[in-house]
């Protein structure tokens, strides 16, 4: 008798945010998603990173601008002391100096109050599993202020690192074509309809892609294409 599939566990998150409202919104909101589990609730920095290292979520859904201690500042502790736990940005903010402060700390991921339920579940789910995931807008912005000569994002902890100026590490033309359009803001599925290709054929340039260049997501080789200047 073949045993029955055992289901995933479910991604552990602990939203931090000092208006209850909006954190009390957002836990009723996060607990209807599948595979969530709100484990705790914090209403600052300090009392985020104290749960967060009592708890030990998979992620923090984090707000910036809290009193006492700002997302900004736990998000930067939490990589020092458990950098097993990933952090998304949630805010109402996403100007130049909003984005890079939180990257540099070790944000994984990036979202406005605007985002919807579908937004915020996808990117819990990739921070969660070790990448990174940023507003379309947020990156588009992102990809704007490195293309003009930006402040870098420099530190292990972040998701573009890499400060030096980087080779082409051997790619292939054809990797070299989707670094472009990954660069661009598409997706893998616009990328094989671009280059009529199979989903899994685009996955497999992507993971050739990060396993040559030594970067960890689409993230870091957006930077990396800029670097090389393949956009401008």
């Amino acid at each position: 008798m073949t045993a029955a599939p055992r289901e995933a566990s479910p991604v552990r998150v602990l939203v931090a945010d000092d208006q209850k409202v909006l954190r009390d919104g957002l836990s009723a909101l996060l607990g209807l998603l599948p595979g969530i589990e709100v484990v705790g609730t914090a209403v600052d920095g300090d009392d985020a990173v104290r749960q967060a290292l009592e708890l030990g979520p998979d992620v923090v859904l984090m707000d910036l601008h809290m009193p006492t201690c700002g997302g900004v500042e736990a998000t930067r502790r939490l990589a020092l002391m458990e950098p097993r736990v990933a952090v998304v940005v949630l805010t109402t903010y996403s100007d130049n100096d909003s984005v890079f402060a939180a990257l540099r700390a070790g944000a994984r991921g990036f979202l406005t109050k605007d985002a919807s339920a579908t937004e915020i579940l996808d990117a819990v789910s990739v921070v969660s599993a070790g990448g990174a995931q940023l507003a379309p807008a947020v990156q588009r912005q992102l990809v704007e202020a490195i293309a003009v000569g930006g402040p870098e994002v420099p530190g292990p902890g972040s998701v573009l690192g890499q400060a030096s100026r980087p080779q082409a590490a051997g790619l292939t033309p054809r990797e070299v074509e989707v670094l472009t359009e990954i660069a661009r803001g598409l997706s893998n599925a616009e990328i094989a309809g671009k280059f009529c290709l199979s989903d899994t054929t685009v996955k497999t340039h992507v993971n050739h892609l990060l396993a040559k260049t030594g970067m960890r997501d689409r993230a870091q080789l957006v930077g990396y294409a800029f670097r090389l200047g393949l956009i401008r």
